[in-house]
């Protein structure tokens, strides 16, 4: 079985993300399959290949995140230190071009969100800064062009 790196509030989001899942939603639609079959003709009735469609969804979601949580790798980054970025890192950059200063968390694929500045560790940023340490400058590729970073701070915790 293939693990998976994840922080530990990573984790509970997707175990939520399950329980939601499996305690709301596949009832929801269990419910709104059987009331469109009840409208009759099953060929021309678009709300039941709706809902069929709906549930193949959730059924396949449900699937993904046992798999997920199952082989979830829980790793405390409280836990870590060093001077070096790593998984589990909090790490402060600036754009060299633009000066511009933003905060990422390396995290596992699964939790990976841009908006809450949770950075996927097979991103190319992350790639770029994993083994870097403060003052250190990465390239990364980017499709107007290259871009370039310095690393101003790297905590873990």
């Amino acid at each position: 079985m293939q693990k998976f790196p994840m922080t530990a509030p990573g984790l509970l989001r997707l175990e939520e993300e399950l329980r939601t899942l499996k305690s709301q939603e596949r009832p929801a639609i269990i419910r709104a399959i059987a009331e469109a079959r009840a409208h009759g003709d099953l060929s021309e009735n678009a709300e039941y290949h709706a809902a069929r469609e709906r549930q193949s969804f959730i059924e396949g979601r449900i699937a993904e995140l046992e798999e997920i949580t199952s082989g979830a790798e829980v790793i405390d980054p409280t836990t870590l230190s060093g001077s070096h970025v790593k998984f589990g890192a909090h790490v402060r950059l600036v754009d060299e071009e633009t000066d511009k200063e933003a905060s990422y968390q390396i995290v596992g694929v699964h939790e990976a969100d841009v908006k809450a500045a949770r950075l996927s560790i097979s991103s190319p940023l992350a790639k770029a800064l994993i083994g870097k340490k403060v003052g250190d400058a990465v390239s990364v590729p980017a499709p107007g062009g290259d871009r370039s970073y310095e690393i101003l701070e790297i905590r873990f915790g």
